[in-house]
């Protein structure tokens, strides 16, 4: 019998795969996408968020765990496990040299990521390299893997694992971790978790999913509905304010609008509804995709002018540009009067300071609600920009309660063979809100735990006298792994 099977073609899936492999333990992992689509949402990441106490290659300066513990706290608001989040940080600052030994390959802060280059190591070629440089991984290890293989229900009986359903297809193994992801691209799920609003409007019709089409919540449902223990709201999610003409889903990184803390946003009634310098972008991003979703329509506009230019990573489709307020306000479809008033009103509010967008600076509004608390420059140099921005849902927090062992929850008992790692146990950590890399640090902290777990409990469904296999070193293949890769 398969020892481990791992549920899911994501960075914690393939983590996870390679841990069970390396702790002996036979491994088939399942992936719902295509060949050409594996990876899930993790093909569209670009970094991991590391706990350091020092300069460490790619990385500059210190970011000690205290620092990385009191950010994750203030995004989540208090809403967070504490001994699973500092089980991630902790995991992060060790994780790299093992990301390396499987090909994994890093490179200093891209330039346009502010304030990264102290948290963040940005893998080279982003998160499709990182996927590739797995599967070679687990090719050369003998991991088997198939794609186009969605599970759809799983055999359990007492909260324990017995075998997981492709179609009609029953595959057994002695352990398993699921890694199938969230519900975000379940887009009639999406709209009843967040219902119909004041306005009559069901706010989710307007979503565009920044991931993967493939991450339906087909697992997680299940699992739900067989009466494992849940965390999280199913309204909350990694939420990113995108351009509004990028694609229904896999937009990724590239549609992501950065300029907001260099300007103002307004909704469709040209009026501002959030401080846009509050805080470092990559802490804030996060929150501005919940914040356009809560806006009539499910829209709003980033405006900035010629002095934001070459400030930030610029998006993949060109703004709307103007030579006057006036004109950018008929082009982007808004009121003209209330526009150029909020324009107006902002720029006699903008406080004189030393701008410096690396720091916290002292460039402010007075007497303005709401405030612009940094980075608060008048819009008044001609060529003017504004982006229009819709909600861009990376993926959702509602997922499966586990412990440190990653090991899944009924009725507050552990499962003693199914482990959970990712996105459909990030919500342990991630009430609410996000900063930059944090998922990639879950996902690999978790998905290393669960697989070494899952190993563990293999061997002890083998009994004592079962003896141990060697998995083979990262690099070296022998004819036996071939093909294993070669039947996947």
């Amino acid at each position: 019998m398969l020892d481990v099977l791992v549920v899911g073609g994501g960075n914690a899936a393939l983590c996870a795969a390679l841990s069970a492999r390396e702790a002996g333990a036979s491994v088939l992992l399942l992936e719902a996408a295509p060949r050409e689509w594996r990876g899930g949402n993790s093909a569209h990441t670009r970094n991991i968020r590391c706990m350091h106490d020092a300069p460490q290659d790619v990385l500059v300066d210190a970011y000690p765990e205290e620092e990385y513990w009191q950010d994750l706290l203030t995004v989540t608001g208090g809403l967070t496990d504490e001994r699973l989040a500092r089980i991630a940080i902790r995991a992060s600052s060790t994780c790299r040299d093992w990301m390396r030994g499987h090909g994994v390959r890093f490179q200093p802060s891209l330039s346009g990521a502010l304030h990264t280059a102290r948290t963040n190591a940005f893998f080279m070629g982003g998160g499709k390299a990182l996927v590739n440089a797995y599967h070679r991984s687990a090719q050369r290890m003998g991991v088997a893997v198939r794609y186009d293989a969605p599970v759809d229900r799983l055999a359990l009986r007492d909260g324990r694992f017995e075998a997981s359903f492709v179609g009609g297809e029953r595959i057994e193994a002695r352990a398993c971790v699921l890694a199938a992801g969230g519900f975000e691209s379940d887009l009639d799920w999406l709209r009843e978790a967040w219902g119909r609003n004041e306005r009559g409007e069901w706010p989710a019709e307007n979503f565009l999913i920044r991931g993967t089409r493939y991450n339906r919540g087909t697992v997680l449902r299940f699992m739900l509905d067989a009466g494992a223990d849940s965390v999280g709201d199913p309204t909350q999610a990694h939420m990113v304010a995108i351009d509004a003409r990028a694609p229904l889903y896999d937009g990724g990184i590239c549609t992501r609008i950065d300029c907001v803390s260099l300007g103002v946003v307004v909704n469709r009634e040209a009026a501002r509804f959030h401080d846009e310098g509050e805080d470092f972008w990559p802490k804030r991003y996060a929150i501005w995709g919940r914040l356009v979703a809560q806006q009539p329509g499910q829209i709003a506009w980033s405006v900035i002018d010629a002095k934001a230019l070459g400030r930030f990573m610029p998006p993949v489709f060109p703004g709307v540009r103007a030579g006057s307020i006036a004109e950018l306000a008929r082009a982007l479809g808004l009121d003209e009067a209330a526009f150029v008033r909020t324009i107006g009103e902002y720029n006699a509010a903008c406080r004189p300071g030393s701008f410096d967008h690396t720091r916290l600076d002292d460039c402010r509004t007075e007497g303005l609600a709401p405030p612009k608390s940094h980075w608060a420059l008048p819009i008044d140099t001609p060529p003017f920009h504004g982006y229009a921005l819709r909600p861009g849902v990376t993926f959702t927090y509602l997922g499966l309660r586990v412990d440190e062992r990653a090991a899944v929850h009924f009725g507050g008992e552990p499962s003693a063979n199914l482990f959970a790692a990712g996105e459909m146990m990030a919500g342990n950590v991630l009430g609410q809100g996000y900063t930059a890399g944090v998922g990639m640090a879950i996902g690999t902290a978790f998905g290393r735990i669960a697989g070494e777990r899952a190993a563990a409990a293999s061997r002890a469904q083998r009994g004592p006298a079962a003896r141990r296999t060697t998995a083979t070193p990262p690099g070296r293949a022998t004819p036996a792994d071939t093909e294993a890769s070669d039947a996947a």
